[in-house]
């Protein structure tokens, strides 16, 4: 795991400072289920909130877990370079994404409106939400919502050639986006206004762009670790 820990710390920055690609897919469906829990139960929308996401998050680490194992499939084959260099560019796609220099990113988002055809009316049956178990199953369709930041770290998730690994990547990710979209919930503007800040989305892009050149197979490895 000692390994994976700058991968994980990658996973927690994008999901933190990708809260305003969150915000514009989630932020609707958090207000929505906020003024749709019951007024007799407003002392449990927290908890609610809560359950939400946890059932969504727990969405990205399946998917990561089911792409993952496509990833494990070809990593002892001559692709494994392949996968890497795609592990590298993708880190650095989306250090700038999050950066603000390059949205291209969200054009990924074609790629899921088919299936999400399908669970959306699933989802919408769930309002208003009164329960815990509603809640959580609410989020774990809504994880399979079509979202261009989502399906590139899948993708990166899954060019690292262990699908377990990929589980924890994606769990990672998923934690990084709860303060966001709780803080949403919960009307905590102070938390959203300050991880919407110009200057430290650009400071956590930078940090991914360089663990995307890290990752790059190449001399500048070599280098690094004799240092």
């Amino acid at each position: 795991m000692l390994d994976l820990a700058p991968m994980l710390i990658s996973a927690l920055i994008l999901g933190l400072l990708g809260g305003g690609h969150c915000l514009g897919m989630c932020g609707g469906l958090m207000g929505a289920l906020t003024l749709a829990i019951p007024s007799a139960q407003r002392n449990r929308r927290f908890r609610l909130l809560l359950a939400y996401n946890l059932g969504r998050i727990l969405s990205y680490a399946c998917a990561g877990l089911l792409i993952g194992l496509a990833g494990w499939a070809v990593a002892n084959s001559p692709a494994a370079m392949f996968m890497r260099v795609l592990a590298g560019m993708l880190l650095v796609c989306m250090g700038l994404y999050l950066a603000g220099w390059w949205s291209g990113l969200t054009r990924l988002e074609s790629l899921g409106r088919g299936l999400w055809r399908y669970i959306q009316p699933l989802a919408n049956r769930l309002l208003p939400v009164s329960s815990l178990p509603r809640a959580l199953l609410l989020g774990a369709l809504w994880g399979w919502l079509p979202c261009g930041l989502v399906y590139s770290t899948l993708l990166w998730a899954a060019s690292q050639g262990n699908a377990a690994h990929s589980a924890w990547l994606m769990l990672a990710f998923g934690v990084g986006t709860w303060p966001v979209l709780l803080a949403t919930g919960l009307a905590a503007e102070r938390v959203t206004a300050l991880l919407r800040r110009r200057s430290l989305r650009v400071a956590g892009g930078v940090l991914v762009i360089l663990f995307g050149v890290w990752t790059l197979p190449g001399p500048h490895q070599h280098w690094l670790m004799g240092h």
